[in-house]
C-alpha cells in the first residue's frame, strides 16, 4: 500500500472512530444525570486555557442591571442574572473542554455534524429544528436545570441537618481563580470574574455559588456512600437482568457496499454518480464476498480470506478483520446481538448480517436500504464470575526518546533494552531478599516511575475486563496467577515488574450489578429531590447568549 493510501486509510478509520464516539456520546447522554451536577466550581479550576477559549462581546457597564435583574426562582431562592451566569458560563466551559478531550482534532467536524459552528454566536444557531431551540437556549435551559439540581440537594441537606464546613475549599477555589486571572493578564480577581462570568460577578456572590455547590456535592457524596447492597439484592437483580452482564469475544469483518461499486457516470464537475442498477449490483457483490468469508472455520482462515477479497471501487478502504474482546451484551451491535449471545453458540460459528435501515414515506411505503454486511465469527463468552484482580507493579520508564513534529516520543531498541535490563535486575534484587509482598512494596516506593501509585507500593485493586488500563498490563493481571507470582510486562510507558496480590473478594459480575443498583438508586433519589423543587423563569434577557466559542483565525 502506498504512503498516500495508508494516510487516506488512517483518516477514514479516524472518521469511523468519530462516528463510534458520537454513538457513545448519545448513549451516555441517556444515562444517569445525577453525576453531571458535580460541583461546577471544580470545573472552573481548569482555567489556564480559559482566556483563549471564549470570545465575548465587549463589557462596558458596571453590572448593576445584571445584579438586580431577577432571572429565576428555584424553590425559595431567587437568582439574579449575575448569579445564574455562574452556572451558565461554567457549563459552557465544561462542555467545551469535554468536547476537546473526547474528539481532539475532530471536534469542529463533530460539532458541525451537530449543527454548531464554533466561530458563530450561540444564539444565531439552531440546535433543535423541531422547537427552534438555539444553542444558547440549550445551554441556558441546562444551566437552569443544573442550578435546580444543586439547590435541590442543598435544601435537602439543610432540611436533614447535614452540615459540613466547606470554607477551606471555597478559599482554595477563590485562590485558584485569582492565580488563573493573574496568569491570564488580569489585574485583580474582580476583573477576571467579570471577564469570565460577565457583568455583576463579584467575589462575594462567587463565594456563595461555591459554598452552595460544595455543600450540595458533599451531601450527594454522603448519600452515595450510605448505599450498600447485600448478596440477596445482587442475586435478585441478577436473576432479572442477568444477560446484561455476560461478555463475548468475536471477530467481525465489515464489507461496505460502496466499496464494490463499479461503472458510474462522471459529470462536468468530475462528480461520479451511480445508477440504481449499479448500486444494487454493489450490494449483491458485497453479499457474495461476505458469504465467501463466512465459510472460514477459524480466525486465521478468516484473515486469509479477507486478504483475497478484491474491492473494485477506486475509493475503497482496506478490508480488515477486527476482534472485539470481552464485550458486554449491552454493547454488542444490535444487528447480531441475539446471535452472539445465543447459549448454543460455539467457537468458530460464523454468520453474515446486513447493515440496513428502513424508512417509511408519507404513503406508508417502506424502503429498506442496505449499506453493507457484517461477517461475524464467534470466539468465546464469559459470565464474568471470576474475581477481579489486585496487583502491585513497579514501572521502569523508558528514558531518552525522540520527539516527532506532533510531539510523539519514540524510543530506540537500545533505550528499551536498557529499561528491560533494569527491570530484570530489580526483580532479581527482590527475589534474592525476603521476596514478600511487603518487600516488593518497599522496592516499588524506592524505584517506581509511576508516582501515582508509589505511596501505596504500586497497588492497583479491582482490575477487571472493563478497567481502563493499558492492554498488556490488564491482560497480565487477569491471567490465572497464584498470589506472589511475578512477571515483566512491556507497555508504551516502559517495563512493569508485576506482582500478583490475589483475587478481589468480589467478582466482576457482582461489581457491575452493584454499580447498576447504586446508579439506579442514586438516580431515583436525585430525581425525586429535583421534581419536588420548583423553578420559575422570570427574566433571562440579560444572559450572555451571543457568545462565540472559538476564533475564526
Amino acid at each position: 500500500m502506498s504512503a498516500s493510501n495508508k494516510k487516506k486509510l488512517r483518516k477514514e478509520q479516524e472518521l469511523e472512530q468519530l462516528t463510534e464516539k458520537q454513538q457513545a456520546a448519545r448513549k451516555e447522554a441517556k444515562q444517569t444525570k445525577v453525576y453531571t451536577i458535580v460541583f461546577i466550581c471544580v470545573v472552573a479550576l481548569v482555567l489556564v486555557a480559559f482566556a483563549g477559549t471564549l470570545i465575548y462581546r465587549s463589557i462596558s457597564n458596571s453590572g448593576t442591571i445584571e445584579k438586580n435583574t431577577k432571572a429565576v426562582t428555584i424553590g425559595d431562592h431567587t437568582l439574579s442574572t449575575a448569579e445564574l451566569n455562574y452556572y451558565y458560563m461554567d457549563l459552557i466551559q465544561a462542555q467545551y473542554s469535554s468536547w476537546q478531550s473526547t474528539y481532539g482534532n475532530y471536534m469542529s467536524l463533530y460539532l458541525q455534524m451537530m449543527g454548531l459552528n464554533l466561530t458563530k454566536s450561540l444564539d444565531s444557531q439552531i440546535r433543535d429544528g423541531s422547537t427552534n431551540q438555539t444553542w444558547a437556549d440549550y445551554f441556558l435551559d441546562t444551566a437552569i436545570e443544573n442550578a435546580r439540581g444543586t439547590y435541590a440537594l442543598y435544601d435537602d441537606a439543610k432540611a436533614n441537618g447535614f452540615d459540613t464546613d466547606v470554607s477551606a475549599n471555597v478559599d482554595t477555589t477563590v485562590s485558584s481563580m485569582t492565580l488563573a486571572g493573574t496568569n491570564a493578564g488580569y489585574s485583580n480577581l474582580a476583573a477576571y470574574l467579570k471577564a469570565r462570568y460577565g457583568n455583576g460577578a463579584t467575589e462575594e456572590t462567587f463565594r456563595e455559588y461555591c459554598r452552595v455547590s460544595l455543600i450540595a456535592q458533599a451531601y450527594q457524596n454522603a448519600h452515595s456512600e450510605s448505599l450498600t447492597y447485600d448478596d440477596a439484592a445482587i442475586r435478585a437483580y441478577d436473576a432479572e437482568h442477568g444477560e446484561n452482564y455476560n461478555s463475548f469475544t468475536y471477530t467481525t469483518v465489515y464489507l461496505k457496499a460502496s466499496d464494490f461499486l463499479q461503472g458510474g457516470t462522471t459529470d462536468s464537475d468530475n462528480k461520479v454518480t451511480y445508477s440504481d442498477e449499479e448500486k444494487a449490483a454493489s450490494v449483491t457483490a458485497a453479499k457474495e464476498a461476505a458469504d465467501k468469508l463466512a465459510e472460514a472455520k477459524s480466525t486465521v482462515e478468516l484473515e486469509k480470506l479477507v486478504n483475497l477479497v478484491e474491492l473494485p471501487a477506486a475509493t475503497a478502504s482496506e478490508l480488515t478483520a477486527t476482534q472485539s474482546k470481552d464485550i458486554l451484551y449491552t454493547s454488542v451491535n444490535s444487528a447480531f446481538q441475539e446471535w452472539v449471545s445465543d447459549p448454543s453458540r460455539v467457537a468458530g460459528d460464523t454468520k453474515v448480517f446486513p447493515n440496513e435501515s428502513t424508512t417509511t414515506d408519507d404513503d406508508g411505503k417502506e424502503t429498506t436500504t442496505t449499506y453493507g454486511y457484517y461477517v461475524v465469527m464467534f470466539e468465546s463468552s464469559t459470565d464474568n464470575v471470576k474475581p477481579m484482580a489486585n496487583v502491585r507493579h513497579l514501572l521502569v520508564a523508558f528514558e531518552g526518546g525522540t520527539k516527532d513534529s506532533s510531539g510523539n516520543t519514540t524510543y530506540s531498541d537500545e533505550e528499551k533494552a536498557a529499561a528491560k535490563t533494569k527491570a530484570e535486575e530489580l526483580l532479581e534484587q527482590w527475589k534474592s531478599g525476603d521476596a514478600t509482598e511487603d518487600s516488593f512494596a518497599e522496592l516499588v516506593k524506592a524505584n517506581t516511575a509511576d508516582t501515582a501509585s508509589a505511596s501505596t507500593g504500586g497497588l492497583y485493586e479491582n482490575i477487571n475486563p472493563g478497567s481502563n488500563y493499558v492492554t498488556s498490563f490488564k491482560d497480565w493481571a487477569l491471567e490465572d496467577h497464584q498470589p506472589g507470582d511475578t512477571g515483566i510486562v512491556e507497555t508504551e510507558y516502559g517495563y512493569h515488574i508485576m506482582y500478583f496480590v490475589g483475587g478481589s473478594e468480589q467478582t466482576y459480575r457482582d461489581y457491575m450489578i452493584e454499580n447498576q443498583l447504586h446508579s439506579d438508586d442514586m438516580q431515583s433519589w436525585y430525581d425525586g429531590l429535583v421534581e419536588a423543587t420548583t423553578v420559575n423563569v422570570l427574566n433571562t434577557s440579560k444572559i450572555r447568549k451571543d457568545l462565540v466559542l472559538a476564533s475564526s483565525n
